[in-house]
């Protein structure tokens, strides 16, 4: 079980499709969070590179440039971000990713689309 994020820590959204990335953050902001948006792989591997650790990371798996498995690697092989809990977030369950995602040490995965309950 992941624990509750820390408020005043931001949350990594990375996530191309601009619907659901602005659906995520308002749900996030409207909780009290901080949000930092990652719109693709090399945004992600750039914000890994330059910004503090985040509380959480919400992870897409399919992404243009560099795909949501290879930014997972390169959260655990980077020293500050190597416990950061991650969330992949997916449109298709592929039985092969997931398994790879989880031996590096995902914490759990959400299906899309989302819908926000009212």
């Amino acid at each position: 079980m992941i624990e509750q994020p820390d408020i005043n820590q931001p949350i990594l959204v990375v996530e191309d499709e601009t619907d659901t990335a602005d659906l995520v953050k308002l749900i996030l902001q409207e909780n009290g969070y901080q949000v930092v948006h990652a719109a693709d792989g090399q945004d992600a591997l750039n914000k890994i590179a330059s910004m503090p650790p985040p509380s959480l990371v919400l992870l897409d798996i399919q992404l243009p440039q560099v795909d949501g498995v290879t930014i997972l690697e390169t959260i655990r092989a980077t020293p500050d971000w190597q416990d950061v809990p991650v969330v992949l977030l997916t449109a298709v369950v592929d039985p092969l990713c997931i398994r790879r995602a989880v031996s590096i040490k995902v914490q759990d995965y959400m299906l899309k689309p989302f819908k926000r309950d009212s």
